[in-house]
């Protein structure tokens, strides 16, 4: 046992707490982080101007930027039928011609007799709308203006001779 002096008697009593655990990782708060504040730099003139932190930028187009982006693919090809409901006599052969995959103003295309009175011809791969006119023959042209097919349709005429 220790004996007590005078100078243990003149020094106050250490307070004691208790043993806290330590805080677990997960209960720990962490302090929200600041937002940056701009630096400043100054310029020759004297004045303070800010300078910010960011990424570097990359130039660009304000008229491109602003401008939607949009990508046109090009027309998928399509069949186009020509029908032609005339009869144009026993012997007689009904023919295309016109611009159009297959087409030309110079030779005409004969059209399959599909009835009595019904002439049908397809044209395969079409992206642009078909212009065309009947012959009669290859020979005697239809009466009236050309007709047009849009791609992927199916046009039935009645031509006048």
């Amino acid at each position: 046992m220790k004996k007590s002096t005078k100078s243990d008697a003149a020094k106050p009593a250490k307070a004691t707490t208790p043993a806290q655990p330590a805080p677990s990782p997960a209960t720990t708060a962490k302090a929200p982080a600041k937002p940056k504040t701009p630096k400043t730099t100054k310029t020759a003139t004297n004045s303070v101007a800010p300078v910010l932190e960011t990424a570097p930028s990359i130039s660009t187009d304000v008229a491109a930027a602003s401008a939607p982006l949009v990508k046109t693919s090009p027309a998928v090809p399509q069949t186009t039928v020509v029908v032609a409901q005339i009869d144009v006599g026993f012997g007689n052969t009904l023919y295309l011609r016109g611009e159009g995959p297959g087409l030309s103003w110079e030779k005409g295309v004969a059209l399959d007799c599909v009835a009595d009175d019904k002439w049908s011809h397809s044209i395969p791969e079409t992206s642009k709308p078909i212009v065309f006119k009947f012959l009669i023959n290859d020979q005697t042209w239809c009466k009236g203006d050309d007709f047009v097919a849009q791609p992927g349709t199916t046009v039935t005429v009645s031509p006048i001779f």
